[in-house]
């Protein structure tokens, strides 16, 4: 291949080599420029007469021809939350850990700065404040993307979109045995390792010059994409238009920026270069890091870590097998093993200091095990939020098509209703909801479409619906499937009591109804085996006031959750649309409608 000045890839790397002082001999300058030596005395003689080397020397005029490959400047990705390395995550970007004695993004701007590239950019997102002091420390300038976490990582190239030209594109949390970079690049390229076996990481195939052709995820016995990445001039002009031009669209939300390399693979070249095994190492989740640095696990700095020692009474090096569970939209949780024992720990979610009283929750906790309703839970600290529970093996959740399922249900709900147990706390989904309808501020809530009406029709409802004088009780108030397991054999377990509290007892019936999506003959037969009977026409009203309360409460949150940069999702419509039914159904059995 030639490229754009008539330099050819050989001439390239024999200029490259020259330009750090190769000493004067041919064989040295093979070994150095990684060709044979017939092929570089082939290239030297062409440099030589176009006046570019002499005396295995660069001339001036060979400085010059270098010039369009020199790297302008690098980019380092360090906006994302890095959920696979939990529970480290939840308490500092993943960047920021030391392995081997070294923070990891640190390590990586020295290595970018001993390649001669000054100009380095960190695009920050999850926990942005933690990487402001590389600024004074380093000199980087520091761009913030406030989508990444409603959108995947294109978005936080679109930021710097303006800056891309002979670029490098780094991950924060990469690190390289020794350092990849250079001061001048010949073309775009995608870092590469080959790997032995089977895989489910993004494999490559390649054409003439090494031009990748096709990438496909998971495969066998191929080269794979890790690590840094090299954007040439023309291939950042062409991606930056992608980018402009496909940004707003919907299906582009979701896509790794990598994923729009390969929708238009055909126009934008870029190569693999491929690096022999151990130069580059990702680290996908905390037991990947201990792999490379055995004592990671013992000196990082984690309170996570520190409070399942502390309750589980273990050595930090009995603690492994973290996976993320990506369940649930208020917290992070992630599953461990310390011995033959698997557990949960649970990190609480930002802002949920706001919705939820961690006292209270603690006790309902501790009730819900003397009840036998959940046998899961370990430890809760009131204080900061985090808890820890057993981990149920081979266990699945709730089926809400199959009445056999939701008769335990119904009869562990009438457990704990007809408990006499009680806390000092009560949670009320029409109270809740006009908390957070004072979180938004009443310009928010206003400015949404259809908003002031139901709240409107909420607010009558409410009205009537005291008048029936039900009674109250403790309740889990988030009774849905996702929270209900089953074992191997069968147990049931009621989990997850951050919301329980004294409240109308048909509460729970409207969250069940709501989160597990029923439909209106399925929730009639659940009433039904609620009771043990069929229920009255008052008490049919009530409860279905209860899932228009239920709706409308989590419609609101889900308006709260996203105010604060949250993604909640497709719940979002699902709770506003059985508000909206609900409310109409509801309305109409009291005569209001």
């Amino acid at each position: 291949m030639v490229a754009k000045n008539g330099l050819g890839k050989r001439e390239f790397e024999i200029l490259s080599a020259l330009r750090k002082g190769v000493a004067g001999s041919q064989r040295a300058l093979a070994k150095a420029a990684g060709m044979s030596l017939g092929k570089t005395n082939a290239a030297y003689r062409r440099l030589v007469e176009r006046k570019l080397a002499e005396g295995f020397s660069l001339t001036p005029a060979g400085y010059d021809a270098l010039l369009p490959y020199k790297v302008d400047n690098a980019v380092i990705l360090a906006a994302g939350l890095s959920s696979r390395f939990a529970p480290i995550s939840y308490e500092k970007p993943k960047g920021l850990m030391v392995v081997r004695g070294e923070v990891l993004i640190e390590r990586q701007i020295r290595q970018l700065r001993e390649a001669g590239i000054d100009d380095i950019v960190v695009v920050v997102g999850y926990k942005k404040e933690y990487f402001f002091y590389l600024e004074e420390k380093f000199g980087v300038s520091l761009v913030v993307n406030d989508e990444y976490a409603s959108r995947n990582n294109h978005s936080s190239l679109v930021r710097v979109r303006e800056r891309l030209g002979n670029t490098y594109i780094c991950s924060s949390d990469d690190y390289f045995t020794e350092n990849v970079f250079e001061p001048y690049v010949y073309e775009a390229y995608y870092a590469s390792v080959f790997h032995e076996g089977p895989t489910d990481e993004w494999c490559l195939a390649t054409g003439p010059g090494g031009r990748i052709v096709r990438v496909s995820v998971g495969g066998c016995d191929a080269p794979i994409m890790l690590g840094h990445v090299y954007f040439d001039r023309s291939f950042s002009n062409r991606f930056a238009r992608i980018l402009e031009d496909e940004y707003d669209l919907p299906q582009t939300a979701d896509k790794l920026w990598e994923e729009l390399f390969v929708d238009h693979i055909k126009e934008l070249r870029m190569v693999a270069r491929e690096y022999d095994q151990g130069v580059i190492w990702e680290f996908d989740s905390l037991d990947d890091a201990r792999a490379f640095d055995p004592e990671f696990i013992v000196n990082v700095d984690s309170e996570a870590l520190d409070n399942i020692v502390s309750v589980l009474e273990c050595e930090r090096s009995d603690i492994a097998d973290f996976v993320p569970i990506k369940q649930g939209i208020t917290n992070l949780s992630c599953r461990f093993r310390v011995g033959g024992q698997r557990y949960v720990y649970r990190h609480p979610g930002v802002g949920t200091e706001q919705l939820i009283d961690r006292e209270y929750e603690e006790r309902a906790n501790s009730i819900a095990r003397d009840l036998g309703l959940d046998d899961t839970f370990v430890h809760e600290d009131p204080a900061r939020g985090w808890k820890i529970s057993r981990y149920i093996e081979q266990c699945r959740t709730l089926d809400v098509h199959d009445l056999g399922d939701i008769r335990c249900a119904m009869e562990a709900l009438r457990r704990l209703h007809d408990s006499g147990r009680a806390i000092d706390h009560g949670f009320d989904f029409y109270e809740e909801g006009v908390r957070y309808c004072g979180l938004l501020g009443s310009e928010r809530c206003e400015a949404v479409p259809g908003f002031a009406d139901m709240r409107r029709r909420v607010d009558a409802l409410r009205d009537a619906f005291l008048q029936d004088g039900a009674p109250r009780c403790l309740c889990h108030n988030d009774f849905f499937h996702l929270n209900m397991l089953f074992d191997a054999d069968g147990t049931f377990s009621l989990i997850d009591w951050e919301y329980a509290g004294m409240a109308d007892y048909s509460q729970d019936f409207g969250t069940f109804v709501v989160c597990s999506e029923m439909d209106e003959a399925l929730a009639d037969a659940a009433l039904e085996l609620y009771f043990g009977r069929k229920p009255t026409f008052e008490e049919r009203r009530h409860n279905f006031a209860s899932v228009a309360f239920a709706g409308w409460c989590w419609y609101v949150w889900s308006l709260f959750k996203e105010a604060q940069g949250e993604f909640v999702g497709e719940p979002f419509y699902v709770y506003y649309r059985y508000a909206k039914e609900y409310v109409g159904k509801a309305s109409e059995l009291y005569g209001l409608a």
